[in-house]
């Protein structure tokens, strides 16, 4: 390894003190093993890596019929798509100060420091030493001092691609890492969007049911009149009580879990649960976008959750090339360079070098390499494992999405048909008994019903618009993977070619 020594040129100093020395060379050997380094550089024990199979279907089992007009790009600000101004700013806000998003930005910091540091082998290293000493002895006139600095180099020849294989595992790694925050970000968006939309309507059910309750107390005002003036009867009054009674006891279990959404909103945003609020909005004022679904292997490539499993068991791969190399010998070139005198006046006159190279061979180490090989081989078979059961929950999770969206709509539509059906009963039922031409358990029978069905309404709307931040969630949420982000098959194809050290 040839190094131009950063003395100064002693040329520059009284030639009455010393004669100028001859520049040092570096042997014949040296140049000839750098001249191979990118021959040796290229011999990899990683082995090649291909896709886990997987039974990817070619389409869905359903589609969703989607309309022109409320057709919705997956992007990464997909909860735009619902056209509600408040959710926008809360889901931004949560992405921008949540606690959980934050651990999860800086255990990626974490990986991708790691990563440096198994990197950190591939490259020459170079430290320089200072030393000076006294020295007194019995019978001397006077002290012995010696001053030396020497700069060192240490460099080791990765003829098997050890140390490329390690630094590539921990880069891959970061990336599954980096993934992982994706995941992160997304499940933390559905998480708003999905609570939001709960207090919005627990807020429209706890109006509804204080409407109830009103309503309710007006009959009861009726019923107990009538009963003072010989028309109705005990048992009458007595059911009316019991009706308004049920009706009071479901207003403050609404009341709670509205206060609890609130606070989990809050907590998801980073905010005070305290003085947590948001303005309200009406669940019909809010649109219900259709996203438009891509094929099954598009789904999965834009996935987070995929990908990080790719990137896991591509590190895993890397790590069991690692662990092959560790079988052959090694060789660490070192340099050094420096000078040396006991006296400070001729400190620069004597400049000393050295250049070395040592083998490192394994020979016996009761099985050590041997498990650690076979560690890493079952490590790369459980992240397989792993890599196909996350394809196929992504498959479930998907068609259980879409299934929602389809199934959901439909049933909208079927209570809203319920619940205007309902509402005319229960305002026949009320007329016709203050005609007398009915009894008083039609007029409660027709109550609850117009309650249950307009309660039923609000809940299926919920689930409604719940289901689209499913489907959003499950078709990957906007998150593909990072520009120049190794997919699984361009590891595969060139399992080497990630850049040891350079980090994304």
């Amino acid at each position: 390894m040839s190094r131009q020594s950063p003395l100064p040129d002693s040329a520059a100093m009284p030639a009455t003190r010393c004669a100028r020395p001859a520049p040092w060379r570096p042997p014949r050997w040296v140049a000839g093993v750098a001249l191979l380094l990118p021959a040796l550089a290229a011999c990899s024990l990683t082995p090649p890596l291909h896709r886990p199979d997987a039974d990817v279907p070619s389409q869905w089992s359903r589609a969703v019929n989607t309309s022109a007009n409320a057709a919705a790009t997956v992007d990464r600000t997909w909860w735009e798509s619902f056209g509600d101004p408040t959710l926008t700013t809360l889901v931004d806000r949560s992405l921008g100060h949540s606690f959980t998003l934050d651990a999860a930005i800086a255990r990626l910091a974490q990986a991708r420091a790691s990563a440096v540091q198994a990197g950190s082998p591939q490259f020459p290293a170079l430290g320089i030493v200072g030393a000076a000493s006294r020295t007194a002895q019995s019978g001397d006139t006077g002290n012995r001092h010696s001053q030396s600095v020497f700069l060192s180099a240490s460099y080791e020849l990765d003829l098997w691609r050890r140390n490329g294989a390690t630094a590539n595992a921990a880069s891959t790694l970061a990336d599954a890492v980096a993934f992982d925050r994706d995941v992160a970000a997304l499940s933390l968006a559905a998480s708003v969007a999905d609570t939001y939309f709960a207090v919005q309507a627990l807020r429209a059910r706890l109006r509804l049911a204080h409407e109830i309750v009103d309503n309710a107390e007006q009959i009861e005002d009726l019923v107990q009149a009538q009963y003072e003036a010989g028309v109705a009867t005990q048992l009458q009054l007595e059911q009316q009580r019991n009706a308004l009674a049920t009706f009071r006891a479901a207003v403050p279990s609404l009341q709670l879990q509205l206060n609890q959404n609130l606070h989990a909103l809050a907590v998801l945003s980073g905010a005070d649960p305290v003085r947590m609020d948001v303005p309200d909005a009406s669940l019909r004022h809010i649109r219900v976008p259709e996203p438009v679904v891509d094929m099954p292997a598009t789904v999965l490539e834009r996935r987070p959750d995929i990908r990080a499993a790719e990137s896991r068991l591509v590190s895993a791969n890397f790590s069991v090339g690692a662990a092959r190399a560790a079988f052959f010998p090694s060789i660490v070139l070192t340099a050094e360079g420096g000078v040396s005198s006991n006296s400070l006046a001729h400190f620069l006159a004597n400049p000393l070098a050295t250049v070395a190279a040592a083998l490192t061979a394994p020979l016996l180490d009761g099985g050590l390499r041997r498990g650690q090989l076979a560690q890493q081989q079952a490590v790369v078979d459980e992240r397989t494992a792993n890599y196909r059961q996350a394809v196929l929950s992504a498959l479930q999770d998907t068609e259980d999405a879409l299934s929602a969206v389809h199934l959901e709509q439909m049933v909208e539509t079927e209570q809203t048909t319920a619940r205007g059906a309902a509402r005319a009963a229960a305002t026949l039922a009320q007329a016709q008994y203050r005609a007398g031409t009915i009894d008083f358990m039609s007029v409660l029978d027709s109550e609850r019903t117009a309650y249950q069905a307009e309660d039923a309404l609000l809940q299926t709307r919920l689930l409604r618009l719940q289901a689209a931040v499913g489907l959003f969630r499950a078709l990957g949420g906007g998150f593909d993977a990072a520009p120049g982000t190794a997919s699984l098959a361009e590891a595969a194809l060139a399992p080497h070619a990630i850049t040891p050290g350079v980090l994304r």
